[in-house]
């Protein structure tokens, strides 16, 4: 005997994605692999080396994160004070993430962190986030989370973006004078 609201059959729910069936595994891969570099330099150069390796590391990121986020906010400022937007392809997010993979200890996120640092590296993963970011807004379904960008921003002739929402009533739907219905607070209409 059951009580309260039926359960929906485990075939019901939604397939997960990709990413997040092995997202879980590939982290858990990289950490393993983190772990046995960092166990091999330790036998090679010695487990103080590995330590300074490590500080290093998230000293050099701590700099360049701290000098990405003050360049970033130059940026804003000098953007707010002539009137503008901030320039794009600055690099600034992805110093940002090269300095924090600097951080995180390791052998390969330090490797990976000192590649998002060099220009081109940059400008090259910049291009291919914005052609997959662009490819995915193009093919997104009527409805979804991509589609919203399409439909939030209605361009009025001068330019400017206007966000807004039109709502069309007939008249035949709306109730006359007399079909009105009362107020919910004071006197009822009898009374």
């Amino acid at each position: 005997m059951t009580t309260g609201a039926p359960t929906t059959p485990y075939t019901d729910r939604p397939r997960r994605s990709r990413l997040r069936r092995y997202l879980p595994l590939g982290l858990a891969g990289w950490l393993v692999l983190e772990i046995w570099l960092l166990t091999l330099v330790a036998g090679a150069a010695g487990g103080m080396t590995v330590f300074l390796l490590l500080v290093a590391g998230v000293v050099a990121g701590s700099v360049v994160i701290k000098r990405a986020g003050r360049r970033a906010f130059q940026n804003l400022n000098e953007a707010l004070q002539q009137g503008g937007s901030p320039k794009r392809g600055e690099g600034n997010g992805l110093t940002m993430l090269g300095g924090l993979l600097l951080i995180i200890p390791g052998m390969i996120s330090d490797l990976l962190g000192l590649l998002l640092l060099l220009p081109p590296v940059q400008k090259a993963v910049s291009r291919l986030a914005e052609n997959t970011f662009e490819k995915r807004l193009r093919a997104a379904a009527p409805g979804s989370l991509g589609d919203a960008f399409q439909q939030a921003r209605m361009h009025r002739p001068d330019g400017k973006v206007v966000q807004g929402e039109v709502i069309h009533e007939d008249r035949a739907d709306r109730p006359g004078p007399d079909e009105r219905r009362p107020p919910l607070t004071g006197p009822s209409p009898e009374a």
